[in-house]
């Protein structure tokens, strides 16, 4: 078990570092005004309307970096400081959410997988470390549980795999509208935006990476017990 525990600890820290960079660069953009005076909620409904979504409803949310896109619900969800802030990091989230909006209108293939997997994953994650537990424990007597909680694992780690091009393209997305409409203005806010999305994307590229060596860690348990027999 020493291995998967040392896999947690290098990856909670890198995890640690990578959000506390992006608050960091969220602080930095939220200081940064935009020059038309545009909220985030503004950007929102004037993305979601250039591209001919009208279905859609923008909301505000509570906490910090709580904003999302629901499609099941079709809204754009947005923190407090994003939906009523003027500032290049307000104008990049909101960007970025809308673009999860456009990737839904245009039955974008990777969303599509992402969320016909919402439910087997929701369902994968409530029991899977149990199962992973119990079968590492009996591995020797019943190597089957082990298999099923690998099953289950792998479920969850396809899903932030497919996670990765889908918050890619939303940002490309957000980044082209934002230049091409100038909402972002000079090239500094331009930057500024490319840059605050780019470590939001660290976030899930981490998440992928620490499940990947996760469930390959629990592979080589498996493929080490079935070379015993």
């Amino acid at each position: 078990m020493n291995g998967i525990y040392l896999i947690f600890i290098v990856f909670a820290l890198i995890s640690w570092v990578v959000s506390a960079r992006l608050k960091s660069k969220f602080a930095l953009y939220s200081r940064m005004p935009l020059g038309n005076g545009l909220t985030g909620r503004d950007v929102a409904e004037r993305m979601l309307r250039d591209n001919g979504i009208l279905d859609v409803k923008v909301v505000s949310v509570e906490g910090q970096l709580t904003d999302h896109y629901n499609p099941l619900n079709k809204t754009v969800n947005l923190s407090r400081e994003v939906y009523s802030g003027s500032h290049v990091a307000a104008a990049a989230v909101a960007a970025h959410e809308c673009g999860h909006a456009v990737q839904h209108a245009t039955s974008y293939a990777f969303l599509q997988m992402r969320s016909a997997l919402v439910p087997i994953v929701s369902f994968a994650s409530k029991w899977v470390q149990w199962i992973l537990l119990a079968g590492i424990i009996l591995v020797e007597a019943f190597p089957q549980l082990l298999f099923a909680g690998i099953v289950m694992f792998a479920t969850t780690t396809l899903f932030s795999i497919i996670t990765l091009p889908v918050e890619v393209d939303a940002s490309r997305r957000a980044l082209a509208w934002l230049g091409n409409t100038g909402i972002t203005g000079t090239r500094q806010t331009r930057d500024g935006a490319f840059d605050a999305l780019k470590w939001a994307a660290y976030t899930y590229f981490v998440a992928a990476i620490a499940s990947l060596a996760t469930l390959v860690y629990y592979i080589m348990i498996f493929m080490g017990s079935r070379s015993r027999d």
